[in-house]
């Protein structure tokens, strides 16, 4: 019996099983929801970048009106003078992003519990409650974050268990297995092509919902690279659940025991191994609570201002060494204000310190994760399709880092300029929104 002829005969019996047509279509219409989930986020970030974008840059104009009239700041805020550079830094106004790929069509990953943007200030940190503020289960159930990449990897699995779960074994129960012996002569070779004709069918689907993901958010124009990425990563997935399930078919003697066998493996791969993996992990390295982080926020900070103006100073000279010399270290009458304002920048030590420690707790527990990959594959892969659409915890701790260099521009800049007693024009201003918003 040739390939073709079985492929046929594959064809006629799938037409006429009611049953695996609606797990088709079933897999089919939630991964077509799914990938419509991850475009709507995509487009609703783009679009709320581009509206804080410009509502950044309207706050910036109000500013710019002050130098143009030759006046200080709001009539309300008599306190406010824009030609200083600790007001004139502080009203720069200026944001960090993290630009969504137009791959997060694929894979919304750890896109929904951080946040994409930050308003970058010398009080500001990356751990502040805007950023990490995590989704609860309810209301992530609530969210219907369903994304291709879950249907894919955790719902497939499923899908191919039900096309081939009655393969050979249908034939073995009927009695009717030897006379396919006879006339196939490879009897393997008969079952491997039964497998193949399915695995066909799963791979042309799949290529056509990577294709309709592409046209929701252009990602052929964007995010070529990682289309195919995802592509030859889906592919090799698909090989690994088809050649399991290929195993079991061919050792396999009844339908029952073929199916329970398959199913066993589903739960083992994609629930068992993933949860105990993650359990011996929450055991070797328990979730950190950002004590220390809340504690240099509140405590610690608070203690800085509470400091003798001489223990302040001197903190401040060591962290600055260019500023004991400056005009304003030699002016008793701005000395006051130029320490006051200069505090953050102790308190952004303070706060680095913490924050560097979470991270570093954060990596050694996702390298306990990646050391789990050879016999947790269905987390390896997870892992792999976020990363490829940019939604992965190490693209967020790149963006924290990012934030993390500007707001240490942000606060030398500042300090710098106050204790040189710079007086702030037009032009400056416009220099500092420009020089603070760039890595």
């Amino acid at each position: 019996m040739s390939w073709l002829s079985t492929y046929l005969y594959e064809w006629k019996h799938l037409s006429h099983s009611r049953f695996k047509l609606v797990a088709l279509l079933l897999y089919l219409g939630a991964a077509v929801y799914g990938l419509h989930n991850g475009a709507s986020l995509y487009n609703d970030r783009v679009t709320e970048i581009e509206r804080i974008q410009q509502k950044a840059q309207e706050d910036r104009n109000t500013y710019l009106a002050y130098y143009e009239a030759g006046e200080k700041g709001p009539e309300d805020r008599p306190w406010v003078d824009v030609t200083s550079p600790f007001w004139a830094v502080w009203y720069s106004n200026v944001y960090h992003f993290k630009r969504p790929s137009s791959a997060m069509v694929y894979s919304i990953g750890q896109a929904e519990q951080y946040g994409y943007y930050k308003r970058v200030s010398f009080w500001a940190s990356p751990l502040d409650a805007d950023m990490t503020q995590e989704i609860a289960n309810p209301e992530r159930l609530q969210t219907s974050s369903l994304d291709f990449a879950f249907v894919f990897l955790f719902l497939q699995p499923v899908l191919l268990l039900i096309l081939l779960y009655n393969l050979k074994s249908a034939e073995v129960e009927e009695g009717i297995f030897p006379l396919i012996e006879v006339q196939t002569t490879n009897s393997q070779g008969w079952l491997l092509s039964r497998v193949g004709f399915y695995l066909s069918i799963l791979v042309v689907l799949n290529l056509g919902l990577l294709f309709y993901g592409a046209l929701l958010t252009g990602v052929l124009k964007t995010a070529a690279v990682a289309f195919w990425q995802l592509l030859l990563f889906g592919l090799f997935y698909l090989l690994l659940w088809t050649g399991l399930y290929y195993l079991v078919l061919r050792r396999g003697k009844t339908i029952m025991g073929n199916t329970l066998l398959m199913a066993g493996i589903w739960l083992l791969l994609v629930f068992v191994v993933p949860a105990g993996v993650q359990q011996r992990v929450s055991i070797q390295m328990p979730a950190n609570l950002m004590a220390d982080f809340i504690d240099a926020k509140r405590d610690e900070r608070t203690a800085i201002f509470n400091q003798p103006d001489s223990v302040l100073q001197a903190q401040l000279f060591a962290l600055f060494p260019e500023i004991v010399n400056s005009p304003v270290a030699n002016d008793s009458t701005k000395i006051n204000l130029a320490r006051n304002q200069s505090s953050s920048s102790l308190a952004n030590e303070l706060t680095k310190a913490s924050v560097v420690k979470i991270e570093q707790e954060n990596q050694t527990r996702n390298s306990l994760l990646r050391a789990s990959y050879w016999f947790n594959p269905v987390m390896y892969f997870q892992n792999r399709f976020n990363s490829i659409a940019h939604t992965h915890y190490d693209n967020y701790e790149q963006f924290r880092q990012e934030i993390q260099i500007l707001i240490d521009r942000q606060i030398k800049i500042m300090v710098l300029d106050t204790w040189e007693d710079i007086e702030v024009n037009e032009e400056q201003f416009q220099e500092y929104a420009k020089t603070l918003s760039v890595l």
